[in-house]
């Protein structure tokens, strides 16, 4: 569930040479800017006045995978020092063996790795098909937990239906898509360079008369699919079959039952929780570019232009491969943090989401285990344009296991900026009043991407979670005497917030306008200036952390 479609369609992969102004918008300053970015460069030299340096501070980044050789990020990556590489023994007898930058929820031992995944919807409709599909139901003759599997069942069963109802714009985009690839191939016959992009192509004068009519034609059909400028020709290809391919997948979802891929690559037990010494070592995957653009946020790489080496956070990523490309496994995302949090990271990053979790209780036991550890988790919300007050996405700060709400999450939504499209908020962003924390810039968001020395931009609430994690580490790393209940304190209170709270902001093609506080608890944009002025007068108190009374099972 990392992305929607116009969120695929707008991920682009570019090079270094765009203009520095449009990569880094959000770590600039409001006041001294005019744009709402997270003021990071005050915050360093806030953080250049402080008398204390910088202490160790871990962050997992529980993802799709990273790419563990790029220039950027090699350096920063975590390295379990009780673990002797490659020699094949688990040297720690922590149950993963040569797990050296982390771990890998999605492989087998054999050195295969899950790429696709059916999404959770799908995997709930055909578990429980045979026991419902045609049958007269009488509810009160199951017990409280087959009464409740049922429903679910009901309501996989009617949101399979609906996604078959997509056939039409489904092949509206199959027949844009092929007339996006012919006009490619005659463009090529004259453009210089493959890997063209829309803008490239604006300033480009076509020789020939047959080319300057397909040229108009691609800008327009782009236009009309709301792809951006920088993307460059095989990734519009490559974005618009995987669209394809995963709605012809939803499409035949009701009839065609998924292939069991964990049964046939991880061989593990899934219904056993105890049964968790699965996966393997390959961090990175078959497909890392949505975890290595997230951990390149994580770890806020500086630009050219901003030195920050000797302010830098004593920063280290744990790279924790368990999201696939479709809904992750409950079981998967439960063992991750656990792996997190008994290997020493204080903060996780958790850039991913599902609309069902049927072994929630799993999950929301190892979110209330990180509590106890003094781990902070950063969620992002979701990129469904939801009101989360009202729909349930998980992983859930609320457990109905444990009936209480964890105090040790952050959930995140986008914000943009005008400079980018004229308005503040974005239209994919999930939202809420009461359940979504802050707001973070997420819309065309810079950072690494996969190859040695690539970058491009991404856009979504799974870049506005790693921005806040990336400030949790440097109050972590720099004021280690907080806890992560004060740490989440400190970035709600410091956000960034309009004079005037009751100023309605444009929601882009939605035709509506809200209020930050509308969107979220705070009314306001994270800022990390605010933020570390805040923690070097912060009082520290013993917190009152409910979660630590639970008891969770180890």
């Amino acid at each position: 569930m990392r992305f929607t479609f116009l969120l695929f369609l707008c991920a682009i992969s570019h090079q270094l040479a765009i203009a520095q102004s449009s990569q880094n918008w959000h770590w600039k300053d409001y006041t001294t800017d005019s744009v709402h970015g997270i003021s990071l460069h005050n915050a360093y030299k806030l953080i250049a006045t402080l008398p204390q340096k910088a202490s160790p501070v871990i962050v997992a980044v529980i993802d799709g995978g990273i790419d563990t050789n790029h220039v950027a990020l090699k350096n920063l990556l975590w390295t379990n020092a009780k673990e002797i590489p490659n020699n094949h023994l688990d040297d720690d007898k922590n149950g993963y063996v040569d797990d050296l930058h982390g771990w890998n929820f999605l492989g087998g031992k054999d050195g295969r790795n899950i790429d696709k995944a059916a999404a959770e919807m799908t995997r709930i409709y055909h578990r429980y098909k045979s026991n419902y599909d045609g049958k007269q139901i009488d509810t009160n003759q199951l017990s409280s937990k087959e009464k409740d599997a049922y429903l679910i069942w009901k309501q996989t069963r009617d949101e399979i239906k609906v996604a078959e109802n997509d056939l039409s714009s489904l092949q509206y985009i199959k027949m844009a898509s092929n007339a996006i690839k012919k006009m490619g191939a005659i463009l090529l016959k004259e453009l210089p360079d493959s890997n063209f992009t829309i803008a490239s192509l604006e300033s480009y004068q076509p020789i020939g008369r047959v080319t300057l009519d397909t040229k108009m034609a691609y800008l327009r059909a782009v236009k009309i699919l709301g792809i951006e400028k920088e993307s460059t020709y095989p990734e519009i290809i490559q974005d618009l079959e995987e669209y394809i391919e995963g709605k012809e997948k939803a499409a035949s979802a009701q009839e065609v039952a998924p292939v069991d891929i964990r049964a046939d690559i991880i061989k593990d037990n899934y219904n056993n929780f105890s049964d968790k010494y699965y996966g393997n070592n390959d961090i990175t995957g078959p497909n890392a570019r949505h975890g290595t653009h997230v951990a390149g946020l994580v770890a806020s790489i500086p630009d050219s232009n901003w030195e920050v080496k000797n302010l830098y956070p004593a920063l280290k990523i744990m790279g924790i491969r368990t999201v696939p490309d479709g809904d992750e496994y409950d079981k998967d995302v439960a063992l991750a943090i656990r792996y997190a949090v008994d290997n020493g990271a204080k903060i996780i990053n958790m850039s991913f989401g599902k609309s069902y979790s049927p072994e929630q209780a799993w999950v929301d036991s190892a979110i209330r285990y990180a509590a106890q550890k003094d781990v902070l988790l950063i969620h992002s919300a979701g990129n469904e344009f939801y009101n989360l007050d009202t729909k349930k996405v998980y992983p859930n700060t609320y457990s109905p296991s444990y009936k209480d709400t964890a105090k040790n999450v952050i959930t995140v939504g986008a914000s943009s900026d005008p400079s980018l499209n004229n308005v503040l908020l974005t239209d994919f962003s999930n939202y809420g009043a009461k359940t979504v924390d802050v707001l973070s810039p997420g819309n065309k968001i810079y950072s690494t991407l996969p190859g040695k020395n690539n970058y491009g931009y991404l856009q979504g609430t799974s870049m506005s979670s790693p921005i806040v994690s990336h400030m949790a580490a440097m109050i972590r790393s720099y004021f280690p005497q907080l806890s992560a209940i004060q740490v989440k304190e400190i970035i709600v209170n410091s956000v960034w917030k309009p004079m005037d709270g009751n100023i309605k902001y444009v929601i882009p093609n939605r035709d509506m306008d809200k209020s930050l506080i509308e969107v979220c608890t705070t009314g306001g944009i994270v800022n990390a200036a605010n933020a570390i002025a805040l923690a070097k007068t912060y009082k520290i108190s013993t917190p009152q952390n409910n979660d630590k009374k639970k008891k969770t099972k180890n």
